[in-house]
Order: structure tokens, then C-alpha cells, then sequence
């Protein structure tokens, strides 16, 4: 009997290690102790509560990692930034103020005469007007489009941003046909468009305080954008170049769309979402008219 009274002592001592090993393994989780700074799970707390409903936190939680880190983001932001401080440096056009009639020469930019070149519809969110232009658009798609990477990785939020910079094009090549047009607004609009609609849909369980202050900030420079962007295009003063503004309204409604559906599916695989099929279809459908537009239709011809 003492035998199996020293053994049962035993087998007790060895699950209390176990608890033990357990429950310091999960406090070390929890505190970020012994993790690689970019694991931090202090960071991908704030993160989910930012970037995702009360429901789907968990699930990213599990299997939160930066691997891959948001590479998309930083590489476009460079590329435009790249970009810009070529033509802003490197060629005599005063870009840092004001868009220039120099700048219009690029072949990034999209000018309505030259719509053979296809590859004018995506680069001209390479060019920007002004300092204050790729400023406003860098910040926003940096501060908003690292932490939704972080979350969604850098497929989906490339398709959405890539989304946004093509629908911003045709939509300018049908509703303002003869007007250039500049910059990453379109892309930028798809993020902010996506993002804002799950925010809405997902108020309550995204911290109602948190949920009003995120759509203020949304709106806030929503107005500061289109603001600036209405005066390039109807207040520009005589010597200047009208600049379109429709890749705001077309990004934005791209992301409301294609952007919810991407971002709304955390945790769902997204080929199988139907609301994401409706979204291609109703998308490629636009492309399509678009495309019919500038061959057959457009005052650009």
C-alpha cells in the first residue's frame, strides 16, 4: 500500500509540473516574453481591435505572426515616394508646390490622348501633384494599410488597392475624359472605402468610442483630400493644369464593395464568400463599359 501511496504522490507531482510548465508557458505568451518583437502579442491586440470585429480577434490572435511583414505597402510607398522625389529633385518642374506642366510629359501619368498605352491606367499612381498631395496619401496609406496587411496579408489588400488605382482611371476616362489625372488617391480611397464599411457594418463590436473616433478621423480626411482635390480640378489658377478628382469617388466605391467583402472574410476563404463573386462580377462589368467607352464613345477620340 506504501508503494502505491508513493506512486500516486509521484504521478500528482508530475501533472502539477505540467500545470505548472503550462501555466507559465501561456503567461509567457501573454506578456510577450520570449517572442520575436514583431510577434509581439501586445501589438497584434491593438491591431485586432482596430482592424476586426469582437469574433474574429481570437482567430487572428492564434495565429497572429508578421510573416510576411506588410511588403506591398512599403514597396508602393517607396515606389511613389521614389517617383516623386525624381521629378521633384532630379527634373527642373517645381513639383514640390504645385502640380507643373513638366510633370504632364511622364509616361506614368495618365493623360487622356495617350489611353493606347495601357499601362497609364495603373502608373499614374506613381506620379503626384504636389507635396502635400503624396504626403496626405503616403500617411493614410501607411497608417491604414500596415495594420490591415498585418491582418489580411498582402494579396488581399493589394487586389483591393489595385481595385481602387484602375477603377479611379476608367472612372476618369468616362465621367471627366479630357482631364489628366495623378496620383494614388484611387488605391488609397479602396482601403479607406473598405475599411470604413466594416467599421459600419461591425460598429458595436469594434468599441462603439473607438468605432466614432475611427469615422471621424475617416471623414476628416476624406474632406481634406476631395477638398484639395476639387480645388486642382475647378480652382487651379489660369497658367495651371486641370487634374481630374473622379479616382476618389471610383476608389472609394470599389473599396465599399470589392474592400468589404475582401476585409470581412478574415477568417473565411474568400474564393467561397458569393458575396465576393457579385463584387467581381458587378466590378468587371463596370471595366467592361469602361473599356467599351473609351473605343467607341469617348470626347477624347
Amino acid at each position: 500500500m506504501a508503494a502505491i501511496h508513493g506512486l500516486e504522490m509521484k504521478v500528482e507531482n508530475v501533472g502539477g509540473d505540467v500545470e505548472g510548465a503550462l501555466e507559465e508557458e501561456e503567461k509567457m505568451r501573454e506578456d510577450g516574453e520570449g517572442e520575436d518583437p514583431f510577434k509581439s502579442k501586445k501589438v497584434h491586440r491593438i491591431v485586432s481591435k482596430w482592424m476586426l470585429p469582437e469574433n474574429a480577434r481570437r482567430t487572428y490572435l492564434e495565429r497572429a505572426n508578421c510573416l510576411p511583414p506588410p511588403v506591398f505597402i512599403i514597396s508602393i510607398s517607396l515606389a511613389e515616394l521614389a517617383v516623386f522625389i525624381y521629378y521633384a529633385v532630379w527634373k527642373p518642374y517645381k513639383q514640390w508646390i504645385t502640380l507643373d506642366t513638366g510633370i504632364l510629359e511622364s509616361p506614368f501619368i495618365y493623360n487622356p490622348m495617350k489611353r493606347e498605352e495601357a499601362w497609364r491606367f495603373i502608373s499614374y499612381m506613381l506620379v503626384h501633384a504636389g507635396i502635400q498631395h503624396i504626403l496626405g496619401n503616403l500617411v493614410m496609406q501607411l497608417v491604414l494599410g500596415i495594420p490591415l496587411e498585418m491582418v489580411h496579408k498582402g494579396l488581399r489588400v493589394g487586389l483591393v488597392y489595385l481595385a481602387g488605382v484602375i477603377a479611379g482611371s476608367l472612372a476618369s476616362s468616362v465621367f471627366d475624359p479630357l482631364r489628366y489625372l495623378v496620383g494614388a488617391s484611387g488605391g488609397v480611397y479602396a482601403l479607406m472605402g473598405g475599411y470604413f464599411m466594416n467599421v459600419l457594418v461591425n460598429f458595436r463590436e469594434m468599441i462603439p468610442a473607438f468605432g466614432i473616433v475611427r469615422l471621424l478621423i475617416i471623414i476628416l480626411i476624406i474632406a481634406s483630400d476631395m477638398g484639395f482635390a476639387l480645388y486642382r480640378r475647378f480652382f487651379v489658377p489660369a497658367n495651371g493644369s486641370l487634374v481630374s478628382f473622379a479616382a476618389h469617388i471610383a476608389g472609394a466605391f470599389a473599396g465599399m464593395s470589392i474592400g468589404y467583402t475582401v476585409f470581412s472574410c478574415f477568417d473565411k476563404t474568400l474564393l467561397k464568400d458569393p458575396r465576393f463573386w457579385v463584387a467581381i462580377a458587378a466590378y468587371l462589368a463596370c471595366v467592361l463599359f469602361a473599356v467599351f467607352f473609351n473605343i467607341f464613345l469617348s470626347p477624347a477620340n
